[in-house]
Formats: structure tokens, C-alpha cells, sequence
């Protein structure tokens, strides 16, 4: 199966080009770029510091669209938006591993998994996934007496904050406790801010260096705390997951997919 990569240039980009190459079930069929990017031009096995793949950086997006079958974008909110729009004439099926949407924007993606099939996930690791489900679990058990904090840490170029794992993160833990995430987050403390409301989930974001990804789902209660750690080493980690989603999603119908769904963990 052909795999078209959108902002192929970029880190991650770069990482899932090496990932498609790797992979026994794929190949790569187009990759793309902004058109004022300085690397247009490039074959895209070289520039992901791989064999030439005789594949070229392009800035012609529709004319890509018909090299691929899938596509993976990892890119920004508005960019996604515009694949989005030349994905669903084209028919293509897209994973989806962008973040930052705004509730229209995701809205809209949605919309469009009813007609092309979409695997949406706010991180592609694999140990991310498995996390987000302990963490529903642990919420469930501990209960209302432990309080829950998240704390999340990227490289100092990441323009969002709380990352969208940490969003994601906070989605689970709010399920298992029956909360309303938009209103019992409290993003970070400062000042005289008295006791701890009941019901409350602290969210802490850190931008420091070159940290890939750090999330810590922290509850403590009395006598006892819970950690419930994730490290990224490397980018490769996202850029396998996307990969295995892309292989996955295949032929399956429209629809609007998760990485649990590629993964077979079972949701409550």
C-alpha cells in the first residue's frame, strides 16, 4: 500500500518516512511540504537520511494525492484542514496524529470519517495507549479520595500546551471518576489559591530543551500515591505507531478510528 506523508520534511516527517521503509506492507508513494520550504525538490529518502527512494518533496499536494492510498499527517490544525478537504473527492484514507483542533476543527473531521475512513489519535505510541486506559482504570478503583495530577513535559519548539496526550490524559482519568474534564481541570497554581477543591484535576506543563514526551498521571491519597509514568525517547515511537495505524486501516469502511482500535484495547 502506498503511503503519501504531509510535511514529509519536518522531524516527525522525517521519522515517518524512515518507519514506511521499514515497514514489510508499505511503501512510500509521495511526500510533501509547504510550498516555501527550502528542502522542495529533494528526494525523500535522502532527506530522511535513507537510500534514495526516488520519491521527490513536492508542494503540489492534489497531484500527490493520486500517488497514495493513505496518508499520514502529523502537520498543524489548519494544514490538516486543507488535506482534509482534497482527501475526501480523492477518496483517500488519512491517520491523523496533528494536535491542537479546535472543537469546530475536530468537528469537521469527524464529519468527514463518514466518508473516508480516518484513524485520529492525540499520540501514535503504543505505551501512550496502554496508558491512557490504565489511567481510566486506576481512577476508577482509587475513587474520589485520591487526587489526580497530570504533568506533562515537551521541548521548548512544542506551540501547544497541554499537549494533546495530556488532554487525552485527562479525558481518562475524568471517565473513571464520572468528572467534567472542561470543568474540573485546573491548569497550574499560583498564589494564595487555598485548599484543594474536591473534584479537582491538576494539569502542569513543562517546555524545556529537547524533551520528546514525558506524562505523568500522579493520585494520592491517603497514606499511599500512585505514579503512573510514560517516556519518549525517540520520535521513531510515534512514527511506528502512525505506521502500524496506516497498515491497519487498509480497506476498513469509513469511519472515525482511534489507536485503540488498531491496538484491540478494549474501551469501557
Amino acid at each position: 500500500m502506498r503511503v503519501g506523508i504531509a510535511g514529509a520534511a519536518g522531524k516527525m516527517g522525517q521519522a515517518l518516512i524512515k518507519s514506511v521503509k521499514e515497514h514489510p506492507e508499505l511503501t512510500l508513494g509521495a511526500a510533501w511540504e509547504r510550498p516555501d520550504h527550502p528542502s522542495l525538490g529533494q528526494d525523500a529518502g535522502l532527506l530522511a537520511g535513507q537510500d534514495r527512494m526516488n520519491i521527490i518533496l513536492s508542494d503540489d499536494m492534489r497531484s500527490a494525492l493520486s500517488e497514495c492510498e493513505v496518508v499520514i499527517d502529523f502537520t498543524a490544525p489548519k494544514a490538516t484542514m486543507t488535506l482534509v478537504e482534497a482527501a475526501l473527492p480523492a477518496g483517500r484514507s488519512l491517520v491523523i496524529g496533528t494536535t491542537g483542533f479546535s472543537a469546530h476543527q475536530l468537528s469537521g473531521l469527524q464529519e468527514a470519517a463518514r466518508k473516508i475512513s480516518v484513524v485520529y489519535a492525540t499520540n501514535f505510541s503504543i505505551g501512550i495507549n496502554l496508558l491512557w486506559v490504565l489511567a481510566r482504570r486506576a481512577a476508577e478503583v482509587l475513587g474520589p479520595r485520591f487526587d489526580a495530577e497530570i504533568i506533562e513535559a515537551h521541548h521548548n519548539m512544542k506551540k501547544d500546551a497541554p499537549s494533546g496526550t495530556a488532554l487525552t490524559l485527562l479525558e481518562a482519568i475524568c471517565k473513571g471518576q464520572g468528572l467534567d474534564p472542561d470543568k474540573c481541570v485546573r491548569h497550574g497554581r499560583q498564589g494564595w489559591t487555598g485548599p484543594r477543591s474536591p473534584g479537582e484535576v491538576g494539569m502542569h506543563a513543562v517546555r524545556a530543551g529537547d524533551i520528546i514526551g514525558e506524562h505523568l498521571a500522579l493520585f494520592a491519597g491517603p497514606g499511599e500515591r500512585l505514579e503512573l509514568k510514560h517516556q519518549a525517547h525517540s520520535r521513531d515511537t510515534f512514527a511506528r505507531g502512525a505506521v502500524r495505524a496506516a497498515a491497519w486501516l487498509g480497506q476498513r469502511p469509513a469511519g472515525f478510528y482511534h489507536m485503540a482500535d488498531v491496538l484491540g484495547l478494549e474501551e469501557k
